[in-house]
């Protein structure tokens, strides 16, 4: 049975979550949470990334993230290496601080990677720790960051903000939360809404980007419990749509031609 196959490819954006283990409060704590900041900026230095966003809550995190090169399993590992290597110093201790695999949502543009930005800044809202009024200023946010101009190297929200019509200022922050706040909706379908389109599944863009993506992905590759993979089902579900589409294509001009 084939392995399923890592997505990545220099340029790739993604939308990168993981969890303490077992759910724990791995970032319960201010120094926690700031040895993982530390950890995340170099980890964007020394691997070129251009972070668009990112959150970290008492549990989890989320990234939103560009590679220009091949490199997100790589980063990903030594991210996570890093931190719990000196988490567990600190604290001395020992044992994994992750749950398994993390996962990785690849992102179709940089239209796309706006909307996960937002999901992302809006996270501590969802979650009650912060009023959407508050939303800027919760620390542990790249949200402060850019509302306050304090963004460190590698911490680029430029190329996903132009699609909203916006510059990476003090003007365009000022626009952009106060879009946020304007859009935001806390009913309970709309939040199981975008939880399920954009921190589910192994991609969010059109079925025929999809479709394209896949086709050059590999069925077999070497498993990785870092990475997350794309499921040989859902490859083959892609390709055979695709495939039923050119078969159908001809009578569906034929018959429109008729009518």
């Amino acid at each position: 049975m084939a392995r399923r196959a890592r997505v990545e490819y220099p340029g790739a954006i993604y939308h990168v979550i993981n969890r303490g283990n077992y759910r724990s409060d791995v970032f319960g704590s201010v120094g926690a949470a700031k040895a993982f900041l530390v950890a995340l900026q170099e980890t964007v230095d020394r691997f070129g990334w251009r972070l668009g966003a990112y959150v970290v809550m008492r549990n989890h995190f989320h990234l939103a993230v560009q590679t220009p090169q091949t490199n997100l399993s790589a980063g990903m590992q030594w991210l996570q290496v890093t931190f719990a290597t000196r988490f567990n110093r600190m604290r001395k201790e020992n044992g994994h601080l992750f749950q398994g695999r993390y996962r990785a949502i690849v992102l179709q543009n940089e239209g796309v990677w706006a909307r996960v930005a937002d999901y992302i800044h809006l996270n501590p809202v969802r979650a009650g720790v912060v009023s959407i009024e508050q939303a800027a200023n919760f620390r542990w946010s790249s949200l402060a960051d850019f509302s306050k101009n304090l963004k460190f190297k590698g911490l680029d929200p430029t190329a996903w903000m132009l699609t909203l019509g916006l510059n990476d200022n003090e003007g365009g922050w000022l626009n952009y939360v106060d879009r946020l706040t304007r859009n935001f909706d806390p009913s309970a379908e709309a939040v199981a809404r975008l939880r399920q389109e954009l921190s589910r599944g192994w991609a969010v863009g059109s079925t025929e980007w999809q479709t394209t993506l896949v086709k050059s992905i590999p069925a077999v590759t070497e498993d990785n419990s870092h990475a997350e993979y794309l499921e040989p089902m859902e490859r083959k579900r892609l390709i055979w749509d695709a495939r039923l589409t050119e078969i159908l294509a001809p009578d569906i001009l034929t018959c429109g031609e008729r009518g």
